[in-house]
């Protein structure tokens, strides 16, 4: 009996043993993985600053406020791309955010029959699935036509207005903008669904019980209680926005210059770099490495910003 008792807490100490010796392997698997992520993104950062060097050499800061982009010369300016990618992920998020943080309280608090909030979540899910190019080809025939009516009657009703000062000339910055909403709406409404889905139900139950209506315990419980989430959401998109590239370029217009209409072309970084790296060369293809350490340094500071409003409205 002795005997049989020795055996088990000798078995139960090996297994206690092989225990420990896994979990401590797997959190060292785990640092490892973190660790691999932010040397990948630290490499990616050096290579993109390497190949840049020579136009950061060439141009300095100067770069980022000059307009005139002249391979012939050699003479090259980034201006016109940030304010198109700015102003046209802006738009996008614009239209994008009520709408999708619209859909994910429709979809988490039950106000459709499950079977109805299948479907639309299906649906939602299959907008994030398809390429972006087929996004392009859908916008050049049926965005493009109706966007183009939309802003002939804006520029004729209401050209005093410097958003349409200009007549539609086809691509331009609002189907591009339009565009870049329906994009990144499947992203927004995915997250901030499973941001409010993940609340614990007391805190329903808790306003609910303390006479709040519906609504009240939406707007003043529910939606603050998820903020880090929605604001992720948003975070997320505004990151496609900014980086995407086919269905931008196709929309766009790709004219390097600032028009402070919506109804006029425009350019982007990543347009920019679409539609030159292949048939660039010396300097043009350091200018080009250039706009995308730009473009990187801005999707940088944008999630440092989300991280910030994410910790000041915890401290609250």
């Amino acid at each position: 009996m002795t005997t049989n008792s020795q055996n088990l807490s000798s078995a139960i100490k090996q297994r206690s043993e092989l225990d420990k010796s896994l979990d401590r392997g797997f959190i060292w698997l785990t640092r490892f993985f973190a660790l691999a992520i932010a040397g990948i993104l630290i490499w990616i950062s050096i290579q993109v600053a390497i190949g840049a060097w020579p136009a950061i050499q060439e141009f300095g800061l100067g770069f980022l406020f000059k307009s005139s982009w002249n391979p012939v010369n050699d003479t090259y300016g980034v201006l016109p791309a940030i304010y198109g990618t700015l102003m046209s992920s802006f738009i996008g998020l614009l239209i994008a955010i009520p709408i999708g943080i619209g859909t994910a309280i429709l979809l988490s608090e039950n106000f459709l029959p499950s079977q109805v909030r299948l479907v639309i979540v299906f649906l939602v899910e299959l907008l994030a699935a398809i390429p972006s190019v087929i996004y392009g080809v859908w916008g050049i025939f049926v965005l493009v036509p109706i966007l183009n009516d939309l802003g002939k009657w804006l520029h004729t009703h209401l050209g005093w207005i410097p958003f349409f000062s200009s007549p539609p000339t086809g691509p331009g910055m609002l189907p591009a903008g339009v565009i870049l909403a329906i994009m990144t709406l499947p992203i927004i409404t995915a997250i901030s669904r499973d941001a409010l889905i993940s609340l614990p139900p007391s805190l329903r139950q808790a306003a609910i019980g303390l006479g709040a209506t519906r609504w009240e315990t939406i707007f003043q419980v529910l939606i603050p209680a998820a903020f880090s989430g929605l604001v992720s959401a948003v975070m997320l998109a505004l990151g496609r926005a900014m980086g995407e590239t086919m269905a931008v370029t196709m929309l766009i217009g790709n004219s390097n210059n600032i028009n402070i209409s919506l109804l006029a072309p425009s350019n982007t970084i990543s347009s920019l770099l679409a539609n030159q790296f292949s048939e660039a060369g010396g300097l043009q293809v350091a200018a080009l490495m250039y706009a995308a350490l730009v473009l990187f340094i801005l999707t940088l500071v944008v999630n440092i910003l989300a991280e910030y409003i994410v910790l000041r409205v915890k401290r609250l």
